[in-house]
C-alpha cells in the first residue's frame, strides 16, 4: 500500500503563501543581520524560517486542494522552490560574516527570493518574462564584474569587481573604485551602455506590470457598469411586458 498524505484545503494553502510572503520579508534585515557578529544567530533564525516556510510551500502545492482531482502531472508549480529552498538553508547553516563566498551566496539568496516574490505577488508578470529580464540583468552584472576583476588593479576580489560594474552600469559613480587602467577605462564605456540598456528592459517591465494590472480592474469595472445596465434593461423590459398584458 502506498503513502497516502492527507489534502490541503484552499485556505490551508493561502495560509502557507502568506506565512511565506512574510517570511521572505525578513530575509532583508536577515541579510546584514548575518554579517555582524553579535547578531548572526538571528538572521540564522530569520533565514531559516523562510526555509521552512517554503518547505510548507512547496508540500502543498505537491497536494491539490479538496474538491479537486489529483493531477499527476502537476509537481513544483514554481521552480523556484528547490533552488530557493536551498539557498535559504545554506545562509542559515553556514557560518556567518562578511566573506565574499558567503556574501556572494547571500546576494544569490536574494535575488531568488526577488523572484519569488515577483511570482508570488505578480504572475502575470511572471509570464511576460519579467523574471528572464532579472535573471539577464544579474547575469550580465556577473560578467561585467568578472571583466572588472580581471582588466582592473584596484578591483582585488571578485566582489570588488561586482561593486565597481554595478556603480559604473547603474551611472552611480562613488569613486572608491574607479576604473584606472586604460583596458579597464574602455571596458566601463561598454558597461554603461550595456547596463543602460538592461536596466531599462527591467524598468519597462515593471512598469507594464502595473499598467496591465491598473487596466485590468478598469476593465473589470467597466463590464461591472455593463452588467448593470443590462440587469436594469431587462427588468424595464419585464415590467413593460406586464404593463402590455391585458
Amino acid at each position: 500500500m502506498g503513502m497516502s498524505f492527507p489534502r490541503l484545503s484552499q485556505g490551508h494553502r493561502s495560509l502557507w503563501r502568506r506565512l511565506e510572503f512574510a517570511a521572505l520579508w525578513g530575509t532583508i534585515p536577515a541579510f546584514y543581520l548575518a554579517m555582524t557578529s553579535r547578531h548572526q544567530p538571528v538572521g540564522a533564525a530569520l533565514y531559516l524560517a523562510a526555509f521552512v516556510t517554503t518547505l510548507g510551500v512547496s508540500w502543498s502545492e505537491w497536494r491539490p486542494p479538496t474538491g479537486h482531482a489529483t493531477d499527476p502531472r502537476a509537481g513544483h508549480r514554481s521552480l523556484l522552490n528547490l533552488p530557493l529552498g536551498v539557498a535559504l538553508l545554506l545562509s542559515a547553516v553556514l557560518p556567518q560574516g562578511g566573506g565574499s563566498d558567503l556574501l556572494i551566496l547571500r546576494l544569490g539568496t536574494s535575488v531568488l527570493t526577488v523572484l519569488r516574490w515577483a511570482e508570488t505577488s505578480l504572475p502575470s508578470s511572471w509570464r511576460a518574462g519579467l523574471p528572464q529580464l532579472l535573471a539577464l540583468c544579474m547575469g550580465v552584472l556577473g560578467l561585467c564584474g568578472l571583466g572588472f576583476w580581471g582588466l582592473e588593479p584596484t578591483a582585488r576580489t571578485f566582489g570588488d569587481g561586482l561593486w565597481l560594474a554595478f556603480t559604473t552600469a547603474a551611472t552611480v559613480g562613488y569613486g572608491d573604485i574607479v576604473p584606472t587602467a586604460p583596458a579597464a577605462k574602455v571596458f566601463a564605456v561598454f558597461v554603461v551602455l550595456l547596463g543602460l540598456a538592461v536596466l531599462s528592459l527591467v524598468t519597462a517591465a515593471i512598469a507594464a506590470v502595473w499598467v496591465k494590472t491598473e487596466e485590468r480592474r478598469i476593465e473589470h469595472e467597466l463590464l461591472n457598469d455593463l452588467h448593470r445596465e443590462l440587469r436594469s434593461i431587462r427588468a424595464e423590459l419585464s415590467a413593460l411586458q406586464r404593463d402590455r398584458r391585458p
